[in-house]
């Protein structure tokens, strides 16, 4: 199948999962669904373009295991972290009391809108399954090497932050143990760094440049849409002088020493 044809079909994909995960939320009231759409929807991408690939069929397992098991680590600590016994995330809240009572209509159209961006995101894997080059570069073992500690890193830093949640004596209060000391989306920055691992595997790959999709919108959606400044403005809102203080002295993204 041609790639523009595979792109088709992920696309019609994507829209069916979020219309289902749509149903869903309209069942547990909490529009939190839709953020464990677009994950698993890339996951299940990667795999679906490694089993229909023509490529070297080593690195077509290779890929499907790194998409596959990013999407499950990140699904289950969305579940787990914003569904599971949680109330509605307090982006969800704010636009259903902003839509009133057509808040589930628009929530429809909110949750397939974002079918376009489990394509993009799923990309890079496409690229990567279609190299027909029957040995692993360089570029692939250092690729290797950075998902694994970019994966590590995430994961650390999502156990510190939800070990010092479950603590009531911190409740109020900002989360600077760990990696949390160095930067203040510690977490955000290894999901970045993450993409940046299929850029490196697609050095010697045809079109790989075209991997560099990946790390471009994830920063770009980090810094201007739904990442960093919702978060920051909630944690202000919650945590006031605290979490002000937290911004002068932390690193925003990149890691790196608290100042003073």
């Amino acid at each position: 199948m041609e790639p523009y044809m595979q792109l088709l079909v992920a696309l019609l994909f994507s829209f069916t999962l979020l219309a289902v995960l749509w149903l869903f939320s309209l069942i547990k009231n909490d529009a939190g669904f839709v953020d464990v759409g677009w994950t698993a929807g890339v996951g299940t991408l990667a795999i679906a373009y490694a089993l229909a690939a023509d490529g070297w069929p080593a690195r077509q397992v290779l890929i499907a295991l790194m998409g596959g098991l990013w999407s499950f680590r990140l699904v289950r600590y969305i579940i787990a972290d914003r569904i599971i016994g949680k109330s509605e995330d307090g982006r969800y809240r704010q636009l259903r009391a902003h839509w009133g009572r057509r808040a589930n209509f628009f929530f429809f159209f909110f949750f397939t809108s974002q079918a376009p961006l489990i394509v993009i995101f799923s990309i890079p894997f496409l690229v990567l399954v279609r190299n027909d080059n029957p040995a692993l570069g360089p570029g692939e073992v250092a690729g290797m090497a950075l998902w694994l500690i970019a994966i590590a890193g995430e994961t650390l830093a999502d156990r510190q932050l939800a070990r010092f949640r479950k603590d009531p004596a911190n409740r109020g209060k900002t989360c600077r143990s760990g990696l949390w000391r160095y930067s203040r989306h510690p977490n955000y920055f290894f999901e970045w760094l993450h993409w940046w691992s299929y850029v490196l595997m697609g050095i010697n790959a045809p079109y790989g440049w075209v991997t560099l999709i990946g790390p471009v919108v994830m920063l770009f959606f980090l810094f201007f849409l739904t990442g960093i400044p919702h978060t920051e403005k909630q944690a202000v809102r919650s945590r006031g002088d605290d979490y002000r203080q937290y911004q002068r002295t932390t690193s925003m993204f990149i890691p790196w020493f608290p100042k003073g």
